[in-house]
């Protein structure tokens, strides 16, 4: 290779033999709060992390030592930028991204087929030192041994009312191609069924989906096996948007700058890292039926509803004799993923520049659109529709093709300068010459589009300044009759109960003006402009539920359960019963971790059904 690797090793990473190394670390960082008071895995622990991870900065990472098992909880670990850096041995995120992307251009580029690539790999130059290795004997994650397994020894965690159950939030998922042996590493949250089975929820676009097909095409039981804990940027790596085929204990090898350890299991012929905390071992049937798993309140700040998928049955249960019990939770954002999505993000904006667009200078995926949802892009645009061909490329991009919403601004505008980037989208003047509908496939946890997985998308071409001639909506008095809140100069939001009265009286009112009017629920009036974009961002099919009058741009983000053209079930708010809450408000003193916090959850009860998953 060209490429020395020499300099990209300059950091020094520290390497975590299990989750307690972390755990010290975080603890020496002031970084860690630790709960000895018992807490109830049960609703009760997701709402003193939801209270820490909305907090400034993330919040403290929660180590709850008495959870009525054997095994202390982490949570909230990488729920902040410095925990996040602290966990993969880094200063920056971007220069982070730079070294995995070399790692992944040296696979990338090398000519051949896939196997001679791998078969390359270890002749690259500082890469061989780094690949995972083969251990024989038992690791330190097998020095105790279930053969008996009951996955009630662990602490599991039911994160929300509404949830179908108890969820294992981080497991690191190992399958195996049954065609070449080639290993995949990925993150499929886990549904406990019984003392020993578990649902397996991965969409039908992941590798250990695929890797399912090939099997049940064999008619052969699927040998799986998950391990928690152990070195963070295991966890990361089964995250990272690598290559396909690409090993993640190669990248996690390359971060740590050494190699993974890793032993077999005791009941699979699958290799896992020899110091991980715990290991659940067993197989997937193809054969079998798939169970109804879920409701789950997700990332998308809504529940996801039941559905079927395959059973995994546990044969073996393994862990350290310090074993720490890792979850995470997610919801309403934002929440611990945002951190670790902001170092993903970086990960594909330079194949976007090399492939197929090269005017793009950046790209940013906000918090608040909970990663499909939106996605910000800053490109050196020299023609007419050039911000329209950007986005086309974006939506033909692998994972890209989910986003639903994308505005492309100015080279010279600082994407995460959220205020910058609102003044440009509100300086425009012809919307009909400035946005471009299409549709296309959305993620399977959009509930807003009319059809599953498919629905509309919007580009918005905010790269040029406008000289309206239009008046600003802040120079007209809001009608008494509404309940509004003017955003900026530009931006009304209504809270309303009568949609279609309450459209027609501000579509007229503000019909001499430029701006952006967006309907939603009554209750919401003390959510900020953040939490206002989420709820919209996710309530909305910019096809259906976007209106252009002249200047003014009506957005409907009500709701559109009980509509008459809208056949889906729509799914509730994640938000904590009243019981929980009171019970944490009332034993926080207990807790000893500092002044209290309110609950999150407060500000949407008011809108929120809150008697199930669904809207009824």
């Amino acid at each position: 290779m060209p490429c020395s690797y020499a300099r990209l090793f300059i950091l020094g990473k520290m390497r975590y033999n299990g989750l307690n190394a972390f755990i010290n670390r975080l603890k020496n960082q002031n970084e860690l709060l630790v709960i000895d008071e018992f807490v109830d895995p049960e609703l009760e622990i997701t709402e003193i992390a939801d209270r820490f991870s909305k907090e400034a900065n993330g919040g403290k990472a929660l180590l709850f030592r008495n959870t009525g098992t054997s095994f202390p909880i982490l949570i909230n670990a990488y729920g902040s930028q410095n925990r996040i850096h602290e966990a993969l041995g880094i200063k920056h995120s971007k220069d982070f991204a730079s070294r995995i992307e070399q790692l992944f251009n040296s696979f990338n580029n090398q000519s051949g087929s896939l196997i001679q690539k791998l078969k390359l790999l270890p002749q690259l130059a500082g890469i061989g030192r780094f690949l995972p290795r083969k251990k024989k004997g038992n690791g330190i994650c097998q020095q105790q041994v279930h053969h008996n397994p009951d996955l009630n020894i662990l602490p599991i965690l039911k994160c929300w009312p509404h949830d179908g159950g108890k969820f294992i939030t981080l497991p690191i998922v190992h399958t195996i191609d049954p065609e070449n042996g080639m290993r995949n590493v990925g993150m499929y949250r886990m549904q406990q069924m019984s003392s020993n089975t578990t649902g397996m929820h991965w969409h039908k676009h992941k590798v250990g989906a695929r890797h399912y097909q090939q099997y049940k095409d064999r008619k052969e039981k699927m040998p799986v096996s998950v391990v928690l804990g152990g070195d963070p940027v295991y966890t990361y790596a089964a995250t990272a948007p690598a290559p396909d085929h690409f090993d993640e204990y190669i990248i996690a090898g390359f971060i740590r700058k050494a190699p993974v350890k890793l032993v077999k299991c005791i009941t699979n012929d699958i290799f896992v890292p020899e110091d991980v905390d715990i290991v659940i071992e067993g197989y997937i049937d193809p054969e079998e039926s798939w169970v109804n798993e879920g409701p789950f309140g997700d990332h998308t700040g809504f529940y996801s509803l039941a559905d079927l998928y395959p059973l995994f049955h546990v044969t073996c249960i393994t862990h350290r004799n310090d074993a720490v019990f890792p979850a995470t939770i997610v919801g309403i954002p934002p929440m611990e993923d945002a951190f670790m999505g902001e170092i993903s993000e970086h990960l594909f904006l330079k194949p976007l520049q090399i492939g197929i667009a090269p005017e793009v200078k950046d790209m940013h995926m906000p918090v608040v659109g909970v990663v499909h949802n939106l996605v910000i892009v800053s490109a050196n645009v020299k023609y007419e529709g050039q911000a329209f061909k950007i986005a086309n490329a974006l939506w033909g991009a692998g994972q890209m093709m989910f986003t639903k919403y994308i505005i492309v601004v100015d080279h010279n505008i600082d994407i995460r300068d959220y205020n910058a980037v609102f003044k440009a989208v509100l300086n425009i003047s012809n919307w009909q010459e400035k946005t471009l509908f299409s549709k296309g496939p959305l993620d399977i946890l959009d509930h807003s589009s009319d059809a599953q997985s498919v629905g509309g998308k919007l580009c918005i071409d905010a790269t040029v300044n406008q000289d309206g001639v239009t008046q600003n909506m802040n120079s007209v008095e809001i009608p008494e009759s509404i309940d509004a809140m003017l955003f900026g100069d530009g931006l009304l939001v209504v809270f309303t109960r009568a949609f279609d009265k309450d459209f027609t009286i501000v579509s007229n009112h503000y019909k001499q003006c430029k701006g952006i009017v967006v309907f939603v629920e009554k209750g919401l009036q003390d959510l900020n402009i953040n939490t206002l974009a989420w709820y919209i961002l996710g309530n909305t099919d910019p096809v259906r539920d976007i209106k252009i009058k002249d200047d003014i741009v009506l957005i409907d983000a009500l709701r559109k359960h009980g509509r008459k053209d809208f056949k889906r079930p729509w799914p509730d708010l994640v938000v904590m019963d009243d019981e929980t809450i009171r019970k944490v408000d009332n034993k926080w003193s207990k807790y000893n971790i500092g002044n209290f916090i309110a609950s999150p959850s407060n500000a949407f009860k008011s809108v929120t059904d809150g008697k199930q998953a669904r809207l009824s």
